[in-house]
């Protein structure tokens, strides 16, 4: 073989298919568009908002189908992921690609449905299958359930003092580190650790099981 063709079939890049270069051009038009509507939405365009919303959900159940198998956890996954992404859109930097931001708040929505449903399943699971057996919509209930659970946690986490609402957006719903969470904030870390524990406890006790 000579050196030209062992160069064509072990060393020489292929050049990108027409369609493959379509493909791209046209992502990067579409994240190049939801990031101006990202920062459109971030300066009080409603409509601009919404209109990404809609745009981006066929993505955000991709990803949270991926990861979930049971149909109503990966909607779940989805309405968590909406709402985060609600509360922490002022932190949003339009300078930045929009998708990757969008996709690793979904991707942390998921994992956290999969690590409740984890502790959650022994428990739970007579209660899931009488609640089915009664109601004979468990699609419809399940989503009314959590519209309105999302709801009452919106409620809750507004009614925190300012300190406790901003320690649990940036650390638990942004996820950030101490270090980054302090530094947008102005708050020590220790102030911050503080302020998280406080607002899960008053969390837990308006939420948690009832005696």
């Amino acid at each position: 073989m000579s050196d030209g063709r062992a160069a064509t079939c072990f060393g020489a890049p292929q050049p990108l298919s027409a369609r493959d270069t379509t493909l791209g051009e046209a992502r990067d038009a579409r994240d190049l568009r939801w990031s101006r509507m990202m920062a459109a939405g971030q300066a009080g365009d409603a409509r601009a908002y919404e209109a990404l919303l809609r745009e981006c959900l066929p993505l955000l159940r991709a990803v949270c189908r991926a990861r979930l198998r049971d149909a109503t956890d990966a909607e779940d996954a989805v309405q968590d992921t909406l709402l985060t992404i609600h509360r922490a859109r002022d932190s949003y930097n339009a300078a930045r690609p929009f998708r990757p931001w969008l996709v690793a708040i979904a991707e942390r929505r998921a994992l956290d449905r999969i690590r409740s449903r984890g502790r959650r399943a022994s428990r739970e699971m007579p209660v899931d299958a009488a609640g089915e057996i009664a109601s004979g919509a468990p699609g419809v209930e399940a989503e009314l359930d959590a519209q309105r659970a999302a709801a009452k946690l919106r409620s809750a986490i507004e009614a925190l003092p300012l300190a406790q609402r901003t320690a649990l957006d940036l650390t638990k719903i942004q996820d950030l580190s101490l270090a980054e969470a302090s530094r947008r904030s102005g708050m020590t870390a220790g102030a911050l650790k503080v302020a998280t524990h406080r607002a899960l406890h008053a969390l837990r006790r308006r939420f948690g099981p009832e005696e």
